[in-house]
This record gives structure tokens, C-alpha cells and sequence, in this order.
């Protein structure tokens, strides 16, 4: 059973991933922290074979915490859970052993692919044979294609539906996200539903004076 530690400041965004990661066999959440400080007092007391690491912390930087983690020979692995996509940044997680990177907003199917990707990896062992060998295990990180979309589904779009929803606390009907984007209220339906069907948000009528109950969205799910 591979332990992970999930370091992530937003206490929602922490659940989620820590349902994220509970429901990919194989996996086990060994403790959750909230700042950089949480994280070392974790590490301090019990081991852990990978971290889900924010790169935003209260405390500090991600990337200073790994730093000190390093020099104080913490070995575990990381993967980097945030919405940073400075390259340089990218560069010097890598130096430090991270493994993998997910940028916010994501679905579980995409942590998943990551997570299983890692387990392969780790699950390489012993002396390689030749250059082949090697190849093979490194390539169990990389990923082959971006997770697919439902069929008329765009990335770009659906990251744009997905951050207007977590910015509205009372949530959003098709018409609103649709006016909000320039969208048209079909099509933004289609990707609200596809944030509930990837439990990032949840529905419910909304009743009005007259005429059918349109549908309310609210994100429950956070992924900043």
C-alpha cells in the first residue's frame, strides 16, 4: 500500500482529494496538513511514500518546504497539485523529485491516471538489464495523451465554466454560466453536467414563479 501525504491548504480542496486518492486501489491517505509546518510535524512522526503537494502553502512555498524535506533526508516522492504553470518552477520541482505535476482545475480520472502512472513506476525494481530496461520504467510517468473529454467538450472551455462555477458561492443556472461566458445556455449545460458526473458539482431545481424549474449548480469539490 502506497501512503500519501496530502498537503493542501483549502480544507475542501483537501477532502476532495483525499476521496480522490482513497477510491484508487493501492492507495491509502496516511495524514492530511494544512501548511508547510503541518506537513514537517507529519513527516517527523511517521513515514509516507508520496506527497500531494500544493505549491501555495500559508506558510510558505511548496518547493521551500520540499527543499528543507530534502536536506532533513525525506526521500518520499511528490506529486505537485496546483494551479503554478511557471515553467521555471516546473524545472526546479524536478530537481527536487517531483513526479509528476496536476494543474487545478482537474478531474478524478486525471489524478487517478497520475497516481497509477506512479505505481508502475514504483513498482519497477530491481537491476535494469540495458538502456531499454530503464526507458521502459521512466515512460510509466509520462503521459501518452491528455484525459479525454466527452465528445464536444473543450478543455479551454471547460476550465472557463469550471472557474466562473467556483467563483459564485450561490452557484449558477445553464442560463447564467452561459451569459457570464458567451456561451449558449445548451452548451453551457453540457459542461456543468459534466462537472456533476465528474462529481466536481451538484444540481438541484430551481423553482420560480412560473414555467419548469431550471436547474441550479453549485461546486462542492474544490480544486484551486
Amino acid at each position: 500500500m502506497i501512503r500519501v501525504l496530502i498537503v493542501e491548504d483549502d480544507p475542501v480542496a483537501a477532502d476532495a482529494h483525499q476521496l480522490y486518492v482513497g477510491r484508487v486501489p493501492g492507495f491509502e491517505v496516511a495524514a492530511v496538513a494544512h501548511t508547510r509546518a503541518a506537513a514537517v510535524r507529519v513527516l517527523d512522526r511517521m513515514p509516507v511514500d508520496l506527497l500531494l503537494l500544493d505549491l501555495y502553502l500559508p506558510d510558505g512555498h511548496g518547493l521551500q518546504l520540499l527543499r528543507s524535506l530534502r536536506a532533513a533526508g525525506h526521500g518520499a516522492d511528490v506529486i505537485a497539485v496546483t494551479s503554478a504553470r511557471d515553467l521555471a518552477v516546473v524545472r526546479e520541482g524536478v530537481s527536487l523529485g517531483v513526479v509528476q505535476y496536476v494543474l487545478k482545475p482537474f478531474t478524478y480520472p486525471t489524478l487517478r491516471d497520475r497516481l497509477v502512472r506512479y505505481a508502475e513506476f514504483r513498482a519497477a525494481a530491481g537491476e535494469a538489464s540495458g538502456q531499454d530496461e530503464v526507458d521502459r520504467a521512466l515512460a510509466a510517468l509520462r503521459v501518452s495523451r491528455p484525459a479525454t473529454l466527452p465528445k464536444g467538450l473543450s478543455g479551454p472551455t471547460l476550465e472557463a465554466v469550471t472557474t466562473a462555477l467556483r467563483a459564485s458561492a450561490e452557484g449558477l443556472t445553464a442560463s447564467a454560466a452561459g451569459e457570464e461566458l458567451g456561451i449558449s445556455r445548451i452548451t453551457a449545460r453540457r459542461y456543468l453536467e459534466h462537472l456533476v458526473a465528474a462529481d466536481r458539482a451538484e444540481r438541484r431545481p430551481s423553482y420560480g414563479q412560473v414555467g419548469r424549474p431550471e436547474l441550479h449548480y453549485r461546486w462542492v469539490a474544490e480544486t484551486r
